[in-house]
């Protein structure tokens, strides 16, 4: 290597070092950036969520007499069946998603009631699941993303007349609230606020007026105020969550013993395995309260890293959103986004004691079959979006699949064509009266025309032309008879 090229080497490194933003925008600015950097927040969730249910089912399996990796074998084999279908949805087509929502929200509809009869089982108190041996399933978790996909394909295709109330809110919002009424009859209030956020999330992308949001968030606190005086277990929640060392050892147990383990992680934690909140001092440490063993184990680092992949999907999936030209693509993409960092939200607020607990999973980290597997489905979809940005697919048709489409044998994504537009339709008669005669149409006079009948329109045309030529030819026989007669 020459001085030249080694001065130049050096120069290069250092422009480089002195724009790191520069270089961050250029990569960003790349077709699959947004494909790509989901695909690696997936990946690394679905990585720490395994590691850290082995970590806190063990412990706990053990002193209750069962296998110590029987919690993250089940997780295994829920993330293995969650793989394989996000991969199927990746490779179908959008299209074929949306046209299939309407039965996948009936078919919900019909499972959460259904689940509501003998045929549910009653698991710590609600009636929210199927159990079939030693498989148990809960719809709500299907009924989320049905929810979502449905209420886009209908505000979408309704874009046109939203500008009325009765177009905007029908038929979205009474099966929603058929919906919620379904889910607190089990009852189960953290599937109900998950479902309240969808709605709310779709009927924000649409664009519905500020009046709207706030009627229907006074509804939801007066709901809320109703069903927290009117069981004694949510008011129980909440007087916890307002003093919990008023009942340490009953219903302020969980969020003092969740305090405590993060306390006692501090920067970097204890090291992973080496918590005790869950030697069962923290009750479903493994699926409610994940969070706190994070961050006694892992300390703050492992917290902040667990916030910023959720940030980064924040940023992800509304970039994704942005992006696209496709409105039901725009709105299935926001609404997805912001119902998985809401939910994340929630669980860490009540872990840390910001929110009232309520249940709620942590997307892709806390154990449970239907959740991961549903959430391994949405992030398939949010996928299939990022592959369906403008410039993602002009690269995909040009370029091919590329090392990531190649190797998921992914097929190339469909440009969007907007609908064509409709041609307003001849008006229809207008329907006569009861009891009264329809008057007489006028006969119309029809001529014969070149051995055809044709209306007096194209009759007088014809009639029009014949006698110019007849006035031409007599001007002109005029002018040569006056000739003649001059010679």
């Amino acid at each position: 290597m020459t001085v030249v090229e080694r001065e130049q080497g050096t120069a290069g490194r250092g422009r480089a070092w002195r724009h790191p933003r520069s270089a961050l925008t250029a990569w960003l600015s790349r077709p699959l950036a947004d494909f790509h950097l989901l695909l690696a927040v997936f990946g690394m969730l679905t990585a720490i969520g395994l590691i850290m249910v082995l970590s806190a089912s063990a412990p706990g399996e053990v002193a209750a007499g069962r296998a110590a990796y029987s919690v993250f074998r089940n997780q295994l084999m829920y993330v293995g069946v969650g793989a394989v279908l996000f991969w199927i949805t990746l490779r179908l087509p959008l299209r074929s998603i949306r046209h299939s929502s309407t039965m996948a929200m009936l078919v919900s509809v019909v499972l959460l009631g259904l689940v509501l009869t003998p045929l549910g089982t009653n698991i710590w108190g609600a009636q929210s699941w199927f159990r079939i041996g030693s498989i148990s399933f809960q719809p709500i978790e299907p009924a989320k993303l049905a929810m979502a996909l449905w209420g886009a394909h209908v505000l979408v295709t309704k874009r046109a007349l939203l500008n009325q109330y009765r177009h905007l809110l029908v038929p979205v919002v009474p099966v929603a609230l058929l919906v919620f009424a379904l889910v607190m009859l089990q009852p189960d209030l953290g599937g109900t606020i998950t479902l309240a956020v969808v709605l709310l999330s779709l009927l924000w992308f649409v664009g519905a007026p500020m009046r709207v949001f706030g009627a229907i968030v006074a509804a939801a606190v007066g709901g809320a105020v109703v069903l927290a005086v009117g069981a004694s277990y949510r008011l129980d929640r909440v007087l916890a969550y307002l003093d919990p060392e008023e009942d340490p050892l009953g219903s302020g147990m969980q969020s003092l013993q969740a305090m405590y383990a993060l306390a006692e992680g501090g920067f970097f934690g204890k090291g992973l395995t080496n918590g005790s909140a869950k030697w069962r001092y923290l009750p479903n440490v493994h699926s409610d309260f994940i969070f706190a063993v994070i961050g006694e184990e892992l300390g703050f680092i492992g917290c902040l890293l667990v916030l910023g992949l959720f940030a980064l999907l924040a940023v992800v999936g509304l970039r994704i959103a942005a992006r696209n030209t496709d409105p039901w693509i725009r709105m299935i993409a926001g609404t997805l986004t912001v119902w998985l960092v809401a939910q994340a939200a929630i669980n860490i607020g009540y872990v840390v004691r910001l929110l009232p607990v309520t249940g709620i999973t942590l997307p892709m980290i806390s154990s449970g079959g239907t959740s991961i597997v549903t959430t391994m489905i949405v992030f398939g979809i949010l996928a299939s979006c990022a592959r369906h940005e403008p410039e993602a697919v002009a690269a995909l048709r040009k370029l091919g699949p590329g090392r990531v489409g190649g190797f998921l044998r992914l097929p190339a994504p469909e440009a969007y064509r907007p609908p064509a537009r409709r041609k307003p339709g001849r008006p229809s008669t207008p329907p006569r009266a009861p009891g009264r005669r329809a008057a007489a149409a006028p006969k119309v006079e029809e001529r014969r025309v070149g051995g055809r009948s044709a209306p007096p329109s194209e009759y007088r045309r014809r009639e029009s032309r014949r006698a110019t030529q007849d006035r031409t030819t007599r001007t002109a026989r005029a002018t040569r008879r006056t000739g003649r007669e001059g010679r």
